[in-house]
């Protein structure tokens, strides 16, 4: 890899990270506690790296992630698995 690809990761905390989310316009609104669910539920989130009590995530994988990421924001998954049981 050419020196010009390497990059320093840009470490930041979960709270951090849904703070610059918002300020970079990636999202509309974003809360550490998602950011915590999405990292605990979904498999392709980036790789997580524990700091002392903290957590945190290299900012331009995240900010990738999040803005690849294919929101279902507001779907009734309660209703869904209804539907599929009848």
């Amino acid at each position: 890899m050419a020196d010009a690809e390497r990059r320093e990761p840009d470490m930041v905390s979960f709270r951090e990270l849904a703070r610059r989310l918002v300020a970079d316009r990636v999202v509309e609104s974003m809360t550490h506690q998602r950011i915590s669910q999405l990292a605990r539920t979904d498999p392709d989130f980036p790789p997580v790296v524990p700091v002392g009590r903290s957590k945190a995530v290299d900012y331009e994988l995240a900010r990738r992630y999040v803005r690849e990421r294919k929101s279902r924001q507001g779907q009734r998954t309660d209703l869904r698995r209804k539907a599929a049981d009848e």
